[in-house]
């Protein structure tokens, strides 16, 4: 099962006591239970099969990444077992009313705990891990105040740079994770990035937007979280490094953990980010602002992709009457988007026919049509002014190509 030679405790299912779901992992329910012949509190992890996860997390060891204590094997029950933090995930602290309580040396605290976790797994665990899904659900709070991270179901063993497939949430994905290209370790920048935000601003990241819009602003349209105005300048600059486009760009964890130390040094800090978590109402609106202004960019979008689809309706639809008048095939596909721009020519040549108008300017449009090289793509997005620019000026033969 394991390449690594991992040796995996086994616990029996009937060792386990269990109690309430406690949240949802990658791939698994996670419930709290009590590990009977210890006494131990613990969370577990229900799966299906055991797969990665667990030869990963069975040879980790750090202060800052959940303790794991064994497996289940007893078909058809499967799971994975480890520390149970009783304070819950940091994405449920932040939005509840304990999160009002957050200064900036709490913020600096856990910012410090997740950043050395993270370095762990990079740098200084028996085998490289890229996390792959890092967000404030998968961090938990231990009985100590101690920030650990947990749910490895989407982690993987990491040797050199590597391709990946589409997993973790889209808000806090990187965009090179998005697009499922080649990646390195600090796709996890770009996630702690996202972390970070969320405790300075205590707000869920691009909410009330669809997680597929949310990938098209980030990767097509370069956006990213607002940063408020007020927000401490060394918080603000981190944040925008953590969220470079260009991965070489983004620090590492242990350049983020220096920038960190230095920042606990800074006198004049803790009045400027007290200050700034303290006015919520003064920043609030910024950022509320910015997820109007992406819900409209959406809407747009959403607009566009209906008036495509109605313009190719159309199209076919007239494809299909000039087919059935001539009882013959006139175009090798009714997928307008993939016609040539001899196909456009020929599909013009039949507009004419049908609207029966023999003037050398009407006839003449199909050769129009070519020598501006419109393709099917082009011909779906053309308006009324590209119709005008390409020298069709007549109302009535407008009509005829305006979709």
């Amino acid at each position: 099962m394991s390449s690594l030679g991992a040796s995996f405790v086994q616990i029996k299912f009937d060792d386990l006591q269990f109690f309430e779901n406690c949240g949802g992992g990658s791939f698994g329910s996670v419930y709290r239970a009590k590990w009977i012949s210890q006494d131990k509190e613990v969370a577990v992890k229900k799966l299906l099969k055991i797969e990665k996860e667990a030869e990963i997390l069975s040879v980790l060891s750090h202060r800052n990444i959940i303790q794991f204590y064994g497996v289940i094997l007893e078909p058809p029950n499967y799971g994975i077992v480890t520390e149970y933090a009783s304070l819950g995930s940091l994405y449920d602290y932040i939005n509840s009313n304990r999160s009002e309580e957050m200064d900036m040396d709490h913020i600096m605290t856990w910012a410090t705990d997740v950043a050395k976790g993270m370095h762990y797994l990079h740098m200084e665990a028996p085998v490289k891990v890229i996390h792959r899904d890092l967000k404030s659900r998968n961090v938990v709070i231990a009985a100590d105040g101690v920030l650990k991270i947990c749910d490895f179901g989407a982690s993987r063993f990491h040797n050199h740079t590597t391709h990946m497939s589409l997993v973790g949430t889209f808000p806090w994905m990187a965009p090179e994770v998005i697009q499922s290209l080649p990646v390195s370790e600090t796709c996890d920048t770009y996630s702690y990035g996202v972390v970070l935000w969320e405790m300075l601003t205590r707000e869920v990241p691009f909410k009330g937007l669809e997680g597929l819009q949310v990938a098209w602003l980030v990767v097509e349209k370069n956006e990213r979280l607002t940063i408020p105005s007020s927000c401490p300048r060394s918080f603000a600059e981190l944040l925008h490094q953590c969220w470079e486009a260009d991965a070489k760009k983004r620090p590492s964890f242990k350049q983020i953990i220096s920038i960190l130390e230095s920042m606990s040094n800074d006198a004049s800090l803790p009045g400027q980010c007290n200050s700034f978590l303290h006015n919520k109402a003064e920043w609030r609106c910024e950022i509320e602002a910015t997820l109007e202004r992406l819900k409209k960019l959406e809407r747009d979008l959403s607009f566009k992709e209906q008036e495509l689809k109605e313009r190719e309706r159309r199209l076919k639809m007239w494809e299909q009457k000039l087919t059935e008048q001539s009882n013959t095939p006139l175009l090798p596909s009714f997928e307008i988007s993939a016609w040539t721009e001899d196909d456009v020519y020929f599909w013009v040549q039949q507009l004419v026919r049908k609207a029966g108008d023999s003037s050398v300017e009407m006839s003449g449009y199909a050769s129009l049509f070519k020598d501006n090289n419109i393709t099917g793509k082009r011909l779906l997005l053309l308006d009324e002014e590209d119709l005008k620019d390409m020298g069709i000026v007549s109302k009535g033969h407008i009509i005829h190509f305006k979709l």
